[in-house]
C-alpha cells in the first residue's frame, strides 16, 4: 500500500468531526466530496445520524484502509 502524506486528512480527526457535527457535513468537505457536504448541509445529514454512522466507520478503520477507501477511492458513503 501507499505511503500516506503528511497533508491528508487524518482518520481520527475526520471521524470525531463526522461524530460530533456530522449533520453539517464538514468531515465530507474534508475528505473533498463537496457534493457529499452540501447534501448533508440541505438535509440536515440524517438529523446528524449519518454523520455519526460514518464517524464510527471511519474509526474502525486502519489509517490505510481510511486513507485508500475516503482519499485515493473517494467512496462517497459508507
Amino acid at each position: 500500500m501507499a505511503e500516506i502524506p503528511a497533508n491528508a486528512p487524518q482518520r481520527m480527526t475526520v471521524a470525531l468531526v463526522a461524530i460530533f457535527f456530522g449533520y453539517l457535513g464538514i468531515h465530507r468537505f474534508m475528505l473533498g466530496d463537496t457534493t457529499g457536504g452540501i447534501i448533508r448541509i440541505c438535509t440536515c445529514g440524517g438529523c446528524g445520524a449519518l454523520g455519526w454512522v460514518e464517524g464510527i466507520i471511519y474509526l474502525m478503520k486502519t489509517d490505510e484502509e481510511f486513507y485508500q477507501t475516503y482519499v485515493v477511492e473517494k467512496k462517497a458513503y459508507f
